[in-house]
């Protein structure tokens, strides 16, 4: 390239004896590439500082080839000159008194172009020149960012003001390593969920937690790539910051693992299942679903489950939650409702329902205005309060105003409640305002039992009777004549006291030959009475059964008070037949029964103060 600023500079002179590195020609001056730009700059300097300095010079190709050229060079086969400007000139020291104008700030050069005065002859004033101007701040320690563009422009306009001249060049940064999903299998899909009727379900995501299967690759390494170096105003190298690098193995959880393939570093499943991030980027592929954004209708929908699910995030209102083994840190203002395993709620409940139909329900911390019910397990709780709560066993350390119903009912302090339980065993009970405390213990229905008992009874009266009718038919039998002295006879020869001679046998055999038929009636008579007397000792062993299993059964009904703080009400409550669990009802229907006068019960404490430890016992 050649420069097109060939004017000629006042007191221009041959340069000779140039520094090694430099060349002048009679086509101008060139660059000797086979050395390093480090060299060149140096030789460059050399020429400044001895008062010469490059006309007609090609800067953009001198900034170009000094800094930016790469190194090291392997060395040329021939000659390699760049031709970089015109000439090299003297610059005298009355041209360099027009550049005292230069103000270095930090990682910029100011001048001021200020209007030169005529020269005393009253020619035309001196005219700076753009090649004077780079070898005196070159000379200033300004070796690099000159802005040819805007010093030539204000060069040519003649005009009178204060200008950036130089800047340095900040350094680039480079990419940082990054990552990439590889895999369709991890990505979301939050289209509206089709019904079975073909009708798409708004309330509900198609596919909010993805599953992957094994040997899927999930995320492949990106490499980082280093920056552009900069350049300060004196030409030194200005590093770019380091690009951060990523090991795979930090980002790899369970169920993952990293492997190397032709085309990369990967991610890769080593089992199906759900993607799972955690809060420091690590993917994991597990069993359960992991979710840190919260059940809304912006991040979730929805959702209806397969798989065990923990949520770090809350629960919005009116949100429905089906799973199993369900865990939430956050709150919870929906509905949950589990099939099995655990509801574990780590903050609140409010306003919302726990249904778990096979596993309990525990809440660490204040379930408020909520349902919670436990079919076929405990619902534990820390602090309850305005609540309906259900369940095989319920175990609350404070309960307030709340509709409780259960087989076994634990209340470590309990204030203006009606519980209702087969065993309830609370520490203190007492009204709370305007609301009383109502305790039932849920006596059962013996009248299945007594009836088999008094059934039971009438049937052994029943065996006694023919018992005794059978034995006086066979006295009866027994006092006809001809039959007592047959007997008597029969046994005094069993017993050996008589000897009959032949006629008497005679007349033995014709007797016992008349009166063989009654005495088979005797026999079947005498059958009838054994049988009579085993089934009245078998219906008088299954009274005696049923009435130690009336017993047994009365006994679980129990209620035990530590402490009376305040009016409170005990009544005994006959269990609602039928063959449903007697806390497996909806709520309105809960608190209907514990709130109303309708079910008939049976007064067993009403005081203020005191305690109570009352077993039921049936009449």
């Amino acid at each position: 390239m050649v420069s097109d600023d060939d004017t000629p500079v006042p007191d221009a002179a041959q340069a000779a004896g140039l520094p090694h590195g430099l060349v002048q020609r009679d086509g101008g001056v060139f660059l000797d590439l086979s050395l390093a730009p480090a060299q060149l700059r140096a030789a460059v300097g050399q020429l400044f500082q001895s008062g010469q300095l490059l006309a007609g010079l090609d800067y953009a190709l001198f900034l170009l080839t000094l800094f930016h050229a790469p190194t090291p060079r392997a060395a040329p086969k021939g000659e390699a000159l760049l031709r970089i400007a015109a000439r090299v000139a003297p610059f005298p020291p009355q041209r360099r008194l027009l550049y005292k104008q230069v103000k270095i700030c930090g990682d910029s050069a100011e001048f001021y172009f200020e209007t030169l005065p005529a020269d005393a002859d009253g020619q035309a004033p001196a005219r700076r020149e753009f090649d004077e101007l780079v070898a005196d701040l070159w000379g200033k320690g300004v070796r690099y960012g000159i802005d040819a563009a805007a010093v030539r422009a204000i060069l040519g306009s003649g005009k009178a003001e204060r200008i950036t001249v130089a800047r340095a060049l900040p350094p680039q940064p480079g990419r940082d390593a990054r990552l990439a999903e590889v895999s369709q299998g991890i990505h979301r899909n939050d289209a509206p969920r089709e019904r079975p009727d073909g009708r798409l379900d708004l309330l509900s995501f198609k596919n909010r937690f993805p599953q992957v299967k094994k040997h899927a690759r999930l995320l492949r390494l990106l490499p980082g790539a280093p920056g552009v170096p900069g350049y300060d105003l004196a030409g030194n190298v200005l590093a770019p910051p380091a690009p951060l690098e990523l090991d795979l193995a930090t980002v790899a959880g369970a169920g993952t693992a990293v492997e190397h393939f032709s085309d990369g570093d990967f991610v890769v499943a080593t089992q199906a299942g759900y993607v799972n991030v955690d809060a420091h980027g690590k993917i994991a592929i597990e069993n359960r679903i992991v979710s840190r954004e919260g059940v809304s209708s912006r991040t979730t929908g929805n959702l209806k489950l397969r798989a065990a699910y923990e949520e770090y995030g809350d629960v919005q209102e009116q949100r429905q939650l089906d799973g199993s083994d369900i865990t939430i840190h956050g709150d919870v203002y929906g509905h949950l409702h589990s099939h099995g395993g655990l509801i574990l709620l780590q903050r609140n409940l409010v306003g919302g329902t726990a249904f778990n139909e096979h596993g309990d329900v525990r809440v660490e911390g204040v379930a408020s205005g909520s349902v919670l019910q436990a079919l076929s397990g405990e619902v534990h709780l820390k602090r309850a309060e305005s609540c309906v709560i259900a369940g095989t066993r319920v175990v609350i350390d404070h309960a307030s105003n709340c509709e409780i119903i259960a087989d076994e009912a634990i209340i470590e302090l309990a204030e203006g409640c009606a519980v209702a339980a087969r065993t309830i065993r609370i520490g203190s009970a007492g009204p709370r305002k305007q609301v009383e405390m109502l305790l039932f213990p849920l006596v059962p229905d013996l009248s299945a039992l007594e009836q088999q008992i008094a059934e039971s009874l009438a049937k052994a009266a029943q065996h006694r009777q023919m018992q005794h009718k059978r034995q006086q038919e066979i006295d009866v039998i027994a006092q006809l004549p001809e039959v007592r002295n047959y007997l008597t006879l029969a046994g005094q020869l069993r017993h050996g006291e008589r000897q009959l001679q032949p006629t008497q046998q005679l007349q033995y055999d014709k007797l016992a030959a008349r009166i063989a038929p009654v005495l088979k009636e005797v026999a079947r008579l005498r059958v009838e009475v054994k049988q009579s007397e085993i089934l009245h000792a078998q219906m008088l062993a299954l009274v005696e059964q049923l009435r130690h299993e009336r017993q047994a059964t009365a006994g679980q009904s129990r209620c035990v008070l530590g402490l009376v703080d305040g009016e409170t009400t005990v009544r005994a409550m006959v269990a609602p037949p039928g063959p449903a669990k007697v806390y497996d009802r909806p709520p309105k229907e809960i608190k209907a029964l514990l709130r109303s006068a309708t079910p008939a019960t049976q007064p067993v404490f009403a005081d203020s103060a005191g305690s109570l430890d009352w077993t039921y016992a049936p009449p």
